[in-house]
């Protein structure tokens, strides 16, 4: 019998995590099915055959995708021109819409069943994708609850799983094992820096949370600030900046939560670190800075209320959030100061936090996810009519 084949592509650090977890779920269902794709380092070291590695596309803004456009062509045609060759029997297709939503057409019109993990956030901004999948997707798995009306309404095949960071955000170690092995004070009070999953955000973001990082080491002397390093980022990327700091810093590989269980706050990028923060129930300062030219347009097509995950989910601001010329060393700072200084507020942060995780829990995510695709991975071929649709 034919090995059952999937091509996956998680074009971004956190769907590089997530895909590793559902490939880790299919494969406990049938240890024989093949994954081959675009990835990072979560799903090589899962066993994936990576086509291309996500970091040589992975952008924040819209005018910031530009520079690696020739980039982000060559590696579409490259997958596209690997379906005949591979002959998949499913797509996992991850977040990462503008490329996914591209390269679906033309798996769709070879026969293949689409899975949509980790929907395009149609909520937002651009709801037409919604269209676009209808079309093309044969399921669409979603993490927020809210999200399921929004894809019936037009028709699509979707399903409510439960968000698995809920259930695989755990520390792996007790706050004084982590202390130790991180060569910090437990009797200090300790501030994590996440800068962002992808150098451009590093690189735009770092200086500005160093020199914070200063502002408040001068208000509160007993800091100690720690970096956790994010999956597939390479160390060399705070090499221009760390050895100008004076700050008592550590960077810390491959133990992020345990970083932030350790943490009092949080000073985080905006993205899926502030959900990570917000279901261990962390106090945080959620930043967002992209190009000038990339914010205005952003302005002009998103349409939300917040940009911080944990703020959506909540509906209402838990964190405060700084964007653009906000997210300024005095700014960043200010808020940090006013929640390490009052343990009320941090309090009142962190009860709210957890409702986020009682509105996001469904025991078993991954592995209903995991199900799901397996579903669609065996379903007859000849069910998949492409000449339907298109």
């Amino acid at each position: 019998m034919k090995t059952k084949k999937i091509l996956m592509v998680a074009g971004e650090t956190s769907g590089d995590l997530h895909g590793a977890h559902l490939m880790e779920a299919i494969q406990k269902i049938d240890p024989g099915v093949e994954f081959f794709g675009l990835g990072g380092e979560a799903l090589a070291r899962q066993g994936m055959r990576l086509l291309y590695h996500h970091r040589t596309l992975s952008v924040v803004g819209i005018t910031e995708v530009l520079a690696k456009l020739k980039t982000i062509l060559q590696t579409l045609r490259g997958l596209k021109q690997a379906l005949p060759l591979e002959m998949p029997d499913l797509a996992i297709l991850i977040d990462f819409p503008d490329f996914n939503l591209r390269l679906a057409r033309s798996v769709y019109r070879r026969g293949i069943p689409i899975l949509y993990y980790i929907s395009p956030q149609v909520w937002a901004w651009r709801a037409s994708r919604v269209k676009v999948m209808a079309r093309w997707v044969r399921k669409v798995i979603v993490f927020f609850p809210f999200e399921v009306p929004l894809y019936r309404a037009e028709g699509v095949d979707v399903e409510w799983v439960g968000h698995p960071l809920v259930e695989t955000v755990k520390p792996s170690l007790s706050k004084e094992e982590a202390f130790a092995e991180f060569g910090l004070d437990p009797l200090r009070p300790t501030v994590a820096l996440l800068p962002g999953s992808r150098e451009s955000e590093v690189k735009r973001l770092l200086p500005t949370f160093i020199d914070a990082a200063h502002i408040l080491l001068g208000r509160i002397p007993a800091l100690q600030f720690v970096i956790p390093l994010a999956s597939g980022l390479p160390a060399e990327v705070f090499a221009s900046w760390l050895p100008q700091t004076s700050i008592p810093l550590r960077i810390i590989e491959g133990k992020t939560y345990d970083v932030m269980n350790i943490s009092d706050l949080l000073i985080t990028a905006s993205g899926t670190a502030t959900l990570e923060g917000g279901i261990l129930g962390k106090p945080m300062v959620i930043t967002y800075k992209v190009s000038p030219l990339s914010y205005l347009i952003g302005r002009l097509l998103i349409h939300v209320d917040h940009i911080g995950m944990v703020n959506l989910v909540a509906g209402k601001r838990i964190a405060p959030e700084l964007i653009q010329k906000d997210a300024n060393p005095e700014r960043i700072a200010g808020e940090a100061f006013s929640i390490l200084q009052n343990p009320g507020i941090r309090h009142q942060m962190s009860e709210s936090m957890k409702e986020i995780r009682q509105k996001l829990w469904k025991p078993g995510a991954v592995q209903r996810a995991a199900e799901i695709a397996y579903g669609l991975l065996n379903e007859d071929r000849r069910s998949c009519s492409v000449a339907e649709k298109v």
